[in-house]
Order: structure tokens, then sequence, then C-alpha cells
């Protein structure tokens, strides 16, 4: 039984959608990791690159955020509170359980962690986001307020990889109640990405067919960080994390964490 919007549900998990989670091994395990993956989505899309940081002897957690891996409709029913709040109880897990806590966003992950980075400052020693959504420049969403009232779905858009035969599990329809609570979202976090101050390491794919890349400028333009890092990924669509670049993303993003955590190679305890 998970709870959702304060009530019990019963609909099942999808088998690809299970969270994962690791305590840590050797000295690394002082650093604890949270890996929060996109709207629609599920664990899936960040579970390689929560693995990989796994195998480095990091902490890791990739939750699954509420109304995702099941189904759209369920998904309707919840908000961006809901999804933000097991972020936060993640992430105050780790900090009790590791010495320093970093967060990584795939998509609307990202517009997440950012809000985490801003109002939890230093608990969050850095961040990493991959093509993170934090506005959209499709007009027709301003007709979202009404739409959300008297449609319940859009076709939706999943799969964005480049790499053939990869499916990232999200669902084929865009619940749009949910999409209208992702857009509160993004107007909240675009307000105060000036709080943002920890050191970003953001990747963004040339081609993205889900996020423009008015979101990557906005987020570089706004946000308050003196170690930021952006990179461009030219072999990947938007699920980057399960395409063509992963493993570039996974070994950057383990040099990034080892240099500000001390651990600079990035390598578990022999």
């Amino acid at each position: 039984m998970r709870t959702v919007n304060g009530e019990e549900s019963s609909v099942p998990v999808l088998a690809h959608a299970e969270e994962f989670r690791s305590p840590g091994t050797g000295q690394n395990a002082a650093v604890g990791v949270l890996l929060s993956h996109g709207f629609t989505g599920s664990p899936r899309s960040m579970r390689p690159f929560g693995e990989h940081l796994a195998e480095l002897g990091y902490g890791v957690a990739v939750p699954r955020l509420p109304g995702h891996g099941t189904t759209w409709q369920e998904m309707n029913k919840t908000s961006w509170q809901d999804w933000y709040a097991v972020l936060d109880n993640e992430l105050a897990r780790l900090r009790k359980e590791h010495d320093q806590v970093f967060a990584i966003g795939l998509s609307m992950g990202g517009c997440l962690t950012l809000r985490l980075a801003e109002e939890h400052g230093t608990d969050i020693s850095g961040l990493v986001l991959i093509n993170p959504s934090v506005r959209t420049d499709d007009k027709r969403l301003a007709l979202l307020p009404v739409l959300a009232r008297l449609v319940p779905s859009f076709p939706g858009i999943s799969n964005d990889i480049k790499l053939a035969g990869v499916d990232e599990g999200a669902y084929d329809r865009m619940p749009l109640r949910a999409l209208l609570s992702l857009s509160q979202l993004w107007k909240l976090t675009r307000a105060d990405l000036a709080k943002v101050t920890q050191p970003v390491l953001l990747f963004r794919s040339t081609v993205d067919h889900v996020v423009e890349p008015s979101s990557g400028r906005t987020v570089l333009s706004s946000i308050s960080s003196r170690d930021v890092t952006e990179t461009l990924l030219e072999d990947s669509y938007h699920v980057a994390t399960l395409d063509n670049d992963a493993p570039r993303i996974f070994a950057d993003s383990a040099a990034f964490i080892g240099r500000l955590s001390g651990q600079t190679s990035g390598t578990a305890d022999a």
C-alpha cells in the first residue's frame, strides 16, 4: 500500500519501476547521492546511474515519485508537493546517514532537485542536472488550467532516446492535472533560482524533443553558484541517462562528486 494525497493506494507498481537504494561501502560511503527521475517516468531511467555510483561505494537512493510507475490515472491524483515530499524525506535520511549529500535530477527531477537546493542550502553539497525542466516555450500550455478540468490526458512524450531498442517505461499518456501542477513547480522554482549557490554540473542534449534549450539557459543565467559546468551531449536525446552519452554522464558525475567530497579519484576503496 502507498499513500497518494494522504490516501492509501493499492495500484501495483510496475515491474520496471522499483526503487533502488544502497548504503555505500568503503571510504566513499561517507557520501550519499539522491537521484530523481522525471515526469511520467520511473526509477528505471536513473537506476543504471544509481548502480554505477553504488559500485563506486557511494550511498545511493533512487526513489519512485508518487503516481509514477503505476498508471497515468493515478498520477493525475498527485501534485508536485507529493513528489517533492518524497525527495525531501530521502534527503533528510541521507543527511543522517552520510557526511555529505549530492542531488541528481533528470528533467522534472532536475527541477525538484533545484527546489531542494533552494530550500536546504549547504545540506546539499552539489547538483547534477540532466536536461532539467523549469519552463516551456509551448504557448498552448497557457490553456492548461482550463484543459486540465476538461480533458484528463494528452498523448505522451516518452522514450525520447536516440539509442535504438531502449525503453524508459514512461506513460504513453500525459496526465494534464499533474502537468498543471508541474507548471506551478516550474514557476516557484524559477522565482528562487538565485538561492542556488551549490556547485552545479549541467548536462544538456543538443537535440531534445521534450525540454527546450530555454530551460537550461534559465537555470545557468539565474543561479548564484560560482562552480558551474555545462556539458553538451551530442549523441543523446532527452532521456540521456539511458542513451549513448550515459557512460560520459556517469563518469563525469562521479568525478564531480569525488572532487567536491575529497574523493578525487571517484573510485571505491580496494
